[in-house]
Order: C-alpha cells, then structure tokens, then sequence
C-alpha cells in the first residue's frame, strides 16, 4: 500500500479560520475554532441567551449550525479555495440530551471525500463529554464562479 494522501490542502490557523467567519452567524453565535487535527476539526459553542430555545435548553437549530459550520469548513480544507467552494447540502441531525448551561464541542471527521461531495459526520459533547448531538453534513463541492 502506498503512502497516505493528507486530507488537509489548504494550510490554515485556528486564528485565520476564526477571523474568516467575523461578521456571520458562526461570530454572532460564538463559535469558536479550538483545534485543527491530523484528521479532524473542533470548535466550541456557548449554551447562553444566544444558543438556547425559550425553555432554556441548547436550540436544535443551533447545534445543527455549530454541525455544518465544522463541515462546511472542514470541507474547504480540503479543495483549492482558488477552484473549489463548499456548500451545505444536506443534514441529518439527531439531539440525544438537552444541554441547559456551558459550552459544547462539535468535532468533524470524514466520512467520504469525493469529487463532488463530502460527508462528515460531528458529534457534538457537552462539558462532561457526554454526547448531546450527532449530525451527518454532506456539503457540494462546486467550481468557484471565477473558475467557470
């Protein structure tokens, strides 16, 4: 068997990533990059007045936007920004546990990269690293318009 390809393309700090996403909801929710690893992408969100549903327990919609957000971005790491660009296209998420108060941390893996598509999946944990949320995210591959 031959050497492993990198799943990284695009060499990239957790900082550079964060200072992509000022403006967007990925800022107005409070995610945050923490770790980019060999082969996989962790971030964290708040469970505060931003994140939560009137009952005060973690939005489902919020913990589906910290899910694509680590996919999608995860994703874009791994084609040529100058060629490729990476869009959400489906989501299936599942909550296992509501989350009341703290932080949660999502981490993406591959599960297929393809040409055209990439699914990932992300678990998503609670501070006891109990699992709270698990998500596949299969984001579309498509040439930048400056490409085509």
């Amino acid at each position: 068997m031959g050497k492993k390809k990198p799943l990284w393309v695009v060499s990239v700090s957790k900082s550079e990533l964060q200072a992509y996403c000022t403006g967007s909801l990925v800022e107005q929710l409070g995610i945050k990059f923490i770790e980019i690893g060999s082969d996989y992408l962790k971030a964290t969100m708040p469970v505060d007045g931003r994140t939560v549903q009137p009952a005060g327990i973690l939005h489902g919609g919020a913990s589906a936007t910290l899910a694509e957000t680590l996919g999608s971005t995860a994703a874009s790491l791994c084609v040529d920004p100058q060629e490729k660009v990476c869009v959400g296209q489906e989501m299936s998420v599942s909550h296992l546990r509501p989350v009341f108060s703290g932080v949660v941390t999502g981490v993406a893996r591959p599960v297929h990269i393809g040409r055209l598509t990439h699914r990932w999946e992300v678990h998503i944990y609670n501070e006891s690293n109990k699992m709270v949320c698990s998500a596949f995210v299969v984001i579309a591959i498509r040439p930048c318009e400056s490409s085509t």
